[in-house]
């Protein structure tokens, strides 16, 4: 990032690594998926066909991450277990789970058709995400045998509830039958009314479903006389089991004891004191503006497989800044974003209790929400273009305590946005021209503002103070605030967010909209 005498800002962010030799879990659940799924009308009380979609992006999930050993999800949920030894970007805790979320949403949008051919995905789904820390294998075995036990006592309860609903009973009437009811009572019900033997139902409902990484045996190619050539290949595969925590599964499965450890005894009732420590949250602090950055995961590589125009795309950029938008109309505690090149940075209102101010959940539903926005809203950006693969986006969230020091900040990132365009401006110009990228950089290593101005004035016939606002200045993204007749120039409506190109730094913005960041 480019030096300037806003750095200081940067010493706001907090480390959050996962220590060794802790276990790494990473939990995802669907945002506001009970509306989800009403709106794409999924079968009560489960979706087979919306499971397996689930489970296919948990299988894509553990095919990026070559860390991720195994994973058990069930309904909207998902939990993600990292090798012991893993130091998976430096084991930081907001970059792991934003990232595992982000491409989770971005697979989900990805596979929609392909599960759902005939159903169009109305909006674009977030996951909240979180990581849980096991300090060892017992642990885990006790965080496994806790989503279990959940699987199995929603899915009971579940299936009773939308029976007696289809049957005919109110909600209300039917929460009030099920009230206080136990295990066997409900096993009753089912059977007695419904004619259902709850133990006969798809072990994908009552058990969830275990996906790990195993050695198989594929055919990799065929010989000269046409027979098949095996190879072993470490694939992940699905299997159910009405104990996943149970010492005998456990230790049948060599790919998992390996890399984390065997269960030594089978475990009885979970400690409350493992469920209070699954269930702890960090929390932001109170009271201070709360700036959430994403940036772009390999995005060098993305750009380069999707050919964008260097050293910018339009198209690109405004593909970005049409998912900022959208996210400030999703959460209506973000009150402003400022985006340059692959990243962006939403900033909350001061006094926000979005997730009760839990970080991992607020970085986490913002980052997913962003990418399934993007695969989303591609083809309206590149209708000719095809998404070659889903890109991912890693998270961070911050506190700043004051205005000035937030304000410090967003000037911080808009000089960042003018050195590193005048640079890749430069830069691309010289490789256009015949250099070679270790010459192109050894060519501008050193030089200063006036010049590479004057490089590309001389050299190109480029005045770069005449170059777009969206590449020099980055983009602004916040709502109008003022309005005369219900319109403002543009017939914007007042409470429309809207993007802008314009100087952050200078404090006459902020003077001229001081509805955005309003403070006391």
């Amino acid at each position: 990032m480019a030096n300037s005498k806003y750095e200081y800002v940067k010493s706001f962010e907090v480390e959050d690594e996962v220590m060794l030799p802790n276990l790494m879990v990473v939990r995802i659940d669907g945002c506001h998926f009970s509306r989800f799924s009403q709106v794409h009308e999924f079968e009560k009380p489960n979706d087979e066909t919306a499971l397996k979609l689930m489970n296919s992006c948990s299988a894509a999930v553990l095919d990026e991450f070559p860390d991720i050993i195994f994973a058990y999800g069930y309904s909207d949920e998902y939990s993600f277990v990292f090798k012991k030894t893993s130091r998976f970007y430096q084991r930081r805790a907001s970059k792991i789970l934003s990232l595992v979320a982000s491409f989770f949403a971005a697979i989900y949008v990805t596979k929609w058709k392909e599960f759902f051919p005939l159903k169009k995905l109305e909006y674009a789904p977030s996951f909240s995400s979180k990581v849980v820390s096991c300090a060892s294998t017992e642990v885990l075995q006790a965080y496994l045998a806790w989503r279990q036990h959940d699987c199995h006592a929603n899915n009971q309860y579940d299936t009773c509830f939308w029976m007696l609903v289809k049957s005919g009973k109110s909600i209300s009437e039917t929460e009030e039958i099920l009230k206080d009811t136990q295990k066997q009572q409900k096993n009753e019900l089912l059977f007695q009314k419904f004619g259902i033997n709850y133990k006969t139902l798809p072990e994908l409902f009552r058990q969830g479903s275990f996906l790990f990484k195993k050695k198989v045996e594929e055919t990799v190619k065929n010989d000269e006389n046409g027979n098949p050539v095996k190879r072993l290949r470490r694939k992940a595969v699905f299997v159910h089991s009405e104990n996943i925590a149970g010492r005998s599964f456990w230790n049948e499965q060599p790919s998992l004891y390996n890399d984390l450890g065997h269960f030594t005894k089978d475990i009885g009732k979970i400690e409350p004191d493992f469920i209070r420590s699954f269930q702890f949250e960090n929390k932001l602090l109170p009271l201070t503006w709360v700036v959430v950055r994403i940036d772009g995961c390999h995005f060098h590589r993305f750009s380069d497989v999707h050919e964008f125009e260097k050293p910018n795309d339009e198209q690109a950029l405004k593909l970005m800044n049409s998912c900022a938008v959208a996210v400030l109309e999703e959460f209506e505690d973000i009150h402003f974003a400022y985006g340059v090149n692959d990243e962006y940075s939403f900033v909350l209102k001061k006094e926000s209790e979005l997730y009760k101010r839990q970080s991992s959940k607020i970085i986490s539903a913002v980052a997913s929400f962003f990418t399934s926005t993007y695969v989303l809203k591609w083809g309206e950006f590149f209708p000719h273009k095809e998404l070659k693969y889903p890109p991912s986006f890693d998270g961070r969230a911050v506190c700043y305590p004051t205005y000035n020091i937030l304000l410090d900040y967003l000037a911080w990132r808009q000089v960042d946005c003018h050195i590193n365009n005048q640079y890749n401006t430069c830069f691309w110009m010289l490789v256009k021209s015949g250099k070679t990228k270790t010459q192109s950089q050894d060519y501008l290593k050193g030089t200063q503002t006036r010049e590479k101005n004057e490089l590309l004035s001389r050299q190109f016939g480029i005045e770069y103070n005449s170059l777009p606002v969206i590449f020099r200045m980055g983009s602004s993204v916040f709502r109008l605030k003022e309005a005369e007749n219900g319109v403002v120039s543009g017939k914007k409506l007042e409470g429309e967010v809207v993007v802008d190109h314009c100087n952050i730094i200078e404090r006459c913005f902020w003077e001229e909209h001081p509805h955005i960041l309003s403070y006391s």
